[in-house]
């Protein structure tokens, strides 16, 4: 981290150490929040990593306060006047008055829960693994410990990090072939292995030793990007301005199902359907053991047969028309 990093990282975590309403924690919070947003569209891993790690921190220290406020809540006390005992209610704000849903107060109070040392372990390896702090995976660590965790953290990588080859995680075929059959071959697939176009068969491939998104594309694309930072938002930018510009007739794209993420609404602004299949697909190891992903996918498609691509994925799971 540069040195103007660290100033702020240390103030941020100095802030959230004297703060003391929840309101103050929670403008900490958003601030971080927005700065990790913001080095999501600019690509920067080392922002986004402190950026989520003082939003969680922030979430935390908020569910600290609001677990103590619970403890204390009601009456705050009384006074006399004259011959009576007039109690004085606690006009502690509401989540509504703060801007917090339910939600997020239960959530964050659940971090609030966890032990420093579980705490610190978790933030440690959310950013070895994932590259960036979210309130999931430290919930994640709570449930499951952190060996456990960041185990199943490693697994995902490596099945949906490059799945066309380069984790030796591979697409099952069925997939393949059914996004064949909706083109009517497979001319190109630009983020690819020697061993993974055994089952894709495309005409032109491009490795990472190739740089795909350096090269120019033809026909029909079958697709399934590295899903690492900054690379999957490169090649779903790639795949979406080829296809628009007319450089590519169709493109099947297997890729998480982020609905969410800047990424996977550019590719389904340009797209014609969408299959988000009812399970998740097991992506084969090199011997061709399937594994277990924890997230589930979509297939994009992008190109005029829409009845075929209707066809051949509907029993799969929901087809959706964009």
């Amino acid at each position: 981290m540069n040195q103007t990093g660290l100033a702020k990282y240390d103030a941020a975590r100095y802030a959230l150490s004297v703060a003391v309403e929840v309101d103050e924690v929670k403008d900490i919070r958003d601030k971080a929040a927005a700065m990790a947003a913001y080095a999501r569209q600019a690509q920067d891993k080392e922002l986004l990593q402190w950026a989520t790690e003082i939003k969680v921190r922030a979430e935390r220290r908020a569910g600290e306060m609001m677990r103590d406020t619970e403890k204390n809540k009601g009456l705050k006390g009384s006074i006399v006047s004259g011959t009576s005992v007039v109690p004085v209610r606690d006009n502690t704000p509401t989540l509504a008055d703060m801007g917090i849903s339910k939600n997020e107060s239960s959530r964050w109070q659940k971090l609030a829960a966890v032990s420093n040392e579980k705490f610190e372990e978790a933030v440690a390896a959310a950013k070895e693994v994932a590259g960036e702090v979210t309130t999931a995976y430290l919930l994640k660590v709570e449930k499951m410990g952190v060996a456990a965790a960041l185990g199943d953290e490693e697994a995902v990588r490596a099945h949906v990090a490059n799945n066309s080859g380069n984790n030796e995680w591979y697409t099952p075929a069925k997939y393949i072939d059914l996004a064949r059959e909706v083109m009517g071959g497979i001319d190109c697939d630009p983020a690819t292995s020697e061993i993974a176009n055994q089952t894709v068969k495309a005409k032109t491939i491009f490795t990472a030793e190739d740089d795909g998104l350096a090269q120019t594309w033809r026909g029909r694309v079958w697709m399934n990007p590295p899903y690492a930072q900054p690379l999957m938002s490169d090649f779903a930018e790639a795949v979406s301005a080829k296809f628009e510009s007319g450089e590519i007739e169709q493109a099947c794209i297997l890729v998480n199902n982020a609905t969410e993420t800047q990424w996977f609404q550019r590719m389904v602004s340009v797209a014609n359907a969408v299959c988000f299949p009812k399970s998740r697909i097991k992506f084969l190891d090199p011997q061709g053991k399937p594994g277990a992903p924890l997230q589930g996918q979509a297939i994009i498609y992008m190109g005029d047969n829409i009845e075929l691509f209707v066809t051949a994925f509907k029993l799969e799971g929901a087809v959706l028309f964009v």
